[in-house]
């Protein structure tokens, strides 16, 4: 069955995102299978709002995190591919994929401490709310996987450890499955593309809230939406995330489906070692589906770790325990 929700998670150039007049675009994208034509957008005015959100999450990234994010474009078969850089310019790369249908910031700020030893590369998913090209990729076929691949390319690199959080894991998985060479080491956060929780649940805890909230916006009504992804409480949580959920909800059109799951048989030629981590109350992701069926698909699957009480969205805390064992997996596996 197909799971039909909508999932949140959640030449080169480089330019200042405070000044997008200087960006550099490409002028044509070649098309494949696997995409659809017209804007993710319902209107230019949110195409523009969601930007705004972009901008400002980044200037929240930087004065929080003390590190220089810049911005990079590269081309693709699908697409000109908008990325986040952090890190050392000569430190070992790392690509970092975002969750679904959120805003690359959202989710980036997760891995930030990793960036003063690595070179962190993430991506916006194209098809999703960023500043990529709005060509929506089938999550069900080799799309992701192409698309992944065009990046390696466009950084120059033969292949690289990768991260991905939710929709962003189900990406890896697509990598995987497609060019699975390209992988030095996967660290997946409660990944899309292995299995998934109850679909009542997911109905009644956040579909349901999510469309009463796009039917009569209210702060009270997002915050009911969104609260079930959330380990901390909405009351407590930076009003720009807040808004920029909200913005998603009501500007978007959602991908509402998640990458497809992956079987044994298409990663039977992945041998990278792969650390999963899992958040023991997660909605979209439980563990006591997706362990299972990580150990029974995943040939080289070194170690997987549960984060006790975090849900979807992990506090503060669950953040620094998810960016220490990643730091830890990859000194370890990240250049093996």
């Amino acid at each position: 069955m197909s799971l039909r929700v909508a999932i949140f998670c959640s030449g080169d150039c480089e330019y200042d995102h405070r000044h997008p007049e200087t960006t550099i675009t490409f002028s044509r994208a070649v098309v494949e299978m696997g995409m659809t034509d017209g804007s993710i957008y319902r209107t230019p005015g949110w195409k523009r709002e969601l930007e705004d959100h972009y901008r400002r999450g980044v200037d929240h990234l930087e004065r929080t995190g003390d590190v220089d994010v810049r911005s990079r474009r590269v081309e693709t078969r699908y697409g000109s591919t908008h990325l986040l850089v952090a890190g050392p310019e000569d430190a070992p790369p790392v690509v970092v994929f975002h969750g679904g249908n959120v805003t690359n910031p959202v989710s980036f700020e997760w891995f930030l401490p990793l960036a003063d030893e690595y070179r962190l590369y993430a991506p916006d998913t194209i098809g999703h709310p960023g500043l990529s090209a709005e060509t929506r990729l089938s999550p069900a076929d080799t799309s992701y996987g192409k698309w992944a691949v065009d990046i390696l390319d466009e950084l120059g690199l033969e292949s690289a450890p990768m991260i991905g959080p939710s929709y962003g894991g189900g990406i890896v998985l697509r990598t995987a499955a497609y060019a699975p060479d390209r992988i030095d080491a996967a660290a997946l956060y409660a990944p899309a593309g292995l299995a998934t929780g109850s679909v009542w649940r997911l109905l009644s805890e956040i579909v349901v809230p999510m469309l009463w909230y796009r039917l009569a916006p209210s702060r009270r009504r997002l915050e009911r939406a969104i609260q079930p992804m959330f380990t901390d409480s909405t009351a407590e949580l930076e009003d720009d995330l807040v808004e920029g959920i909200g913005a998603v909800f009501r500007g978007v059109k959602l991908e509402r489906e998640f990458p497809a799951r992956a079987s044994a048989a298409e990663l039977r030629a992945f041998d990278a070692p792969t650390l999963l981590v899992l958040a023991e109350d997660d909605l979209f992701f439980p563990p006591g589906a997706v362990g299972p069926r990580a150990r029974e698909v995943i040939p080289n699957l070194v170690s997987d770790v549960l984060l006790q009480g975090e849900a979807h969205f992990p506090s503060r805390a669950g953040r620094e325990r998810l960016a220490e064992r990643i730091r830890e997996f990859l000194d370890e596996y990240g250049n093996s």
